[in-house]
């Protein structure tokens, strides 16, 4: 079966179509904002890398200045009625027209269409149902979901809203559970209290936002006959809030960058913000990236003194009021009144969920960004290292190598040295060089003439943490100023700046690195930078998936795209050399995660191809390499967060369902999961094999 292309209800004129209240929401509208990556960073092609003579020497070794640069608008997917149901086939063939052997163990499915249901598909032989959603009881004791009637009290021993990451960890000794740990990214409340009113909310609703962000930790039991998790009531169960206690370790703990009125040590932290993705660690704790953070605080142009006020800008501090009106019910949310408070935002979280009474940590020898999360990966020497991205347009790939290596076991003196292991080691941030000619790279996304975009990179070091202190890698900067405004030493460094890198994951099979780059409209529009290699397309509204091969505890590098995103009918598009007649249409990936069997699984945000967001599979090797399938789509208006795959279940966080421009509590765009006239609710959704 070929695909019927899907050109005809492609938006082509360069613009988005994704939800305004989404952008507003998540991210603080970005999309309408400057890019706070103002850097001269240029790239440059190989016709012209030759004569480059300007050379950056760096404590931890020489490195070429070489980047991309200025600014441009974030790109935002969207979704359109119009969606057609064109499918993978489910016997492709080669190019040559010979037979492919079967699909790897775990993808022989058949592949869901796309679709604009207000509905959670899966193929034909699997069933699906929720797990738990918005303001379902955590803690014991929770009072029952009331939408007409809700209140921070409450909130606090419910499920969180805009559910986005998800871990699960086995319970030793009890086959069938597990603890279940989801991080709450956002509140949109205009969708949450009727008759919200956006310019005076009150602070019943603002203390009720405050609940709903953050973490939760909920013990979840296996159903007997099929794949359900079923929450059951437990010690672990815990939330974490806005409100929240964690403590700030590594090499920013206690600088005069973090200290406040409320914690003049600067190393005791109220809250996290905007989680969004995260990672399992090997020695069974939860890391969560804290990412548009910015968009809590007010008032920053007020702050008018340099360095300040330059700081602020390249986090993209609003100016003014900031849209939940926060800082009118507590002073720490306003710039001017706490300059430092911001600073205390923005770093990898780590908590303990098999001790409900621990303080989670802030992990500040890993950086200050926007970080969509962190995954660890473990060489055979036992040395740790992290992969994260900086989810902004333009901005970085990170690496964090530890200093400390693994201890196996899991008592408690090895969980107590494990959890220090992130506190030490090197942070790095990648630069990317493509090996074609620049003029090979013209925008279009014509592979170049050796049939792929690949190149070679290199890990600029910018912070090294020890027992003994913290040594800045970027001369003008101290240690504690790299962590904390390590968007402005990896600016220095000269990285290469991407097309909104979020999550990244190395393969346990084979130790390769993926990220999903989710896209850039306005690159190489206008002024903005223009395309190189590894961001090879103008107007790029579909995304890329890159492959990297890693010297994990050194500073090389090769890479390749794996995927360029977007309609397989397209020329500007690559499915890994797999017949693009034979794949379904991938567009925006966001996370990234493996299945046993080492196959990629890649979940959407914000389809601009107008179908529902989606959990795909992808072939990594053989002569099936890049084949993508769609194994599920989630309802209208919704993202596919979160995604899970173990031997017989397959798990998705469902974020912001119906969340549409003309959607209102009144007049709901979606009524998903209860349906019949319901609000929407976010909710963790499993799937298996029936």
């Amino acid at each position: 079966m070929k695909l019927q292309p899907l050109s005809l209800f492609v938006k082509h004129d360069g613009q988005s179509a994704r939800s305004h209240a989404t952008c507003v929401y998540r991210c603080g509208d970005a999309c309408s904002q400057e890019v706070p990556n103002t850097s001269g960073n240029e790239y440059f092609g190989d016709v012209v890398r030759a004569a480059v003579t300007r050379r950056r020497v760096l404590h931890g070794g020489a490195v070429a200045a070489l980047g991309i640069g200025a600014s441009t608008v974030l790109a935002a997917c969207g979704t359109s009625d119009s969606a057609t149901g064109a499918q993978a086939s489910a016997s492709p063939t080669s190019s040559g027209g010979s037979e492919l052997p079967p699909p790897p163990r775990g993808l022989d499915f058949e592949p869901v269409p796309p679709n604009t249901e207000d509905a959670v598909r899966v193929p034909s032989g699997y069933s699906s149902d929720v797990v738990i959603r918005w303001g379902d009881p955590v803690l014991d004791g929770a009072p029952a979901w009331d939408f007409s009637n809700q209140n921070a009290e409450a909130q606090e021993q419910q499920f969180g809203y805009n559910n986005d990451f998800a871990g699960l960890l086995p319970i030793e000794g009890s086959p069938n559970d597990h603890l279940l740990v989801v991080s709450h990214e956002y509140t949109n409340e205009p969708a949450m209290f009727p008759g919200y009113d956006e310019e005076n909310p009150t602070e019943e609703q603002v203390r009720t936002a405050w609940a709903a962000h953050g973490i939760s930790v909920v013990k979840v039991r296996g159903n007997a006959g099929d794949g359900r998790l079923v929450p059951a009531g437990s010690e672990y169960n815990r939330r974490l809030t806005v409100t929240s206690e964690f403590r700030l370790v590594g090499p920013a703990a206690g600088s005069d960058l973090v200290r406040t009125s409320a914690d003049p040590s600067g190393t005791i932290v109220r809250g996290t913000l905007n989680n969004c993705a995260g990672g399992v660690t090997p020695w069974g704790t939860i890391l969560s990236g804290e990412e548009n953070f910015n968009q809590y605080f007010g008032n920053s142009d007020q702050v008018a003194e340099e360095p300040a006020a330059t700081r602020l800008a390249r986090y993209g501090m609003p100016e003014g009021a900031s849209r939940r009106a926060w800082e009118r019910f507590d002073s720490r949310f306003d710039v001017p009144s706490e300059p430092n408070e911001p600073n205390r935002f923005g770093y990898i979280v780590e908590i303990n969920p098999w001790d409900p009474a621990s303080t989670p940590v802030k992990h500040t020898a890993m950086g200050r960004f926007k970080h969509e999360g962190a995954t660890i990966h473990v060489t055979d020497d036992g040395s740790v290292i992290a992969y994260m991205g900086d989810d902004e347009r333009f901005d970085y790939i990170y690496k964090f190598v530890s200093a400390k290596k693994i201890q196996q076991g899991n008592g408690a003196a090895a969980m107590r040295h494990n959890m220090t292991i992130l506190d030490e080691g090197t942070l790095y941030v990648a630069r990317f060089d493509g090996n074609s000619p620049a003029s090979e790279i013209d925008g279009s996304g014509s592979l170049p003439g050796d049939g792929a975009f690949d190149g070679t990179g290199t890990w600029i070091p910018l912070l090294r943490a020890t027992a003994d202190g913290a040594e800045s890698l970027i001369d003008g900067f101290t240690a504690d100023e790299v962590a904390v405004f390590t968007r402005l030493a990896a600016d220095e460094a000269g990285a290469t700046k991407m097309d909104r890198p979020e999550d990244i994951e190395a393969s346990p099979r084979t130790g390769k690195v993926y990220c999903a780059l989710t896209n850039n409209s306005r690159r190489g529009v206008d002024d903005n930078p223009r395309v190189d290699e590894a961001n090879p397309r103008n107007e790029n509204k579909n995304g890329q998936i890159i492959e990297i091969t890693d010297d994990h505890t050194g500073t090389s590098l090769t890479w390749n795209l794996l995927l360029v995103c977007g309609d397989p009918a397209t020329a500007d598009t690559y499915y890994g050399g797999f017949d693009k007649e034979q794949v379904s249409p991938i567009s925006c990936p966001d996370n990234v995660a493996f299945d046993p069997d080492g196959n990629l699984w890649i979940s959407t945000d914000g389809n601009a191809l107008g179908a529902n967001d989606g959990l795909f599979s992808v072939v990594l090797d053989g002569p099936r390499r890049g084949e993508t399938r769609q194994f599920l789509s989630v309802p209208v208006g919704a993202e596919t967060c979160g995604p899970i795959i173990t031997e017989n279940r397959y798990i998705v966080c469902v974020q912001h369902p119906g969340e549409l421009d003309d959607a209102t509590i009144e007049n709901p765009a979606s009524h998903w999961p209860e349906g019949g006239d319901a609000q929407p609710r976010s909710a963790v959704v499993v799937a298996w094999k029936a």
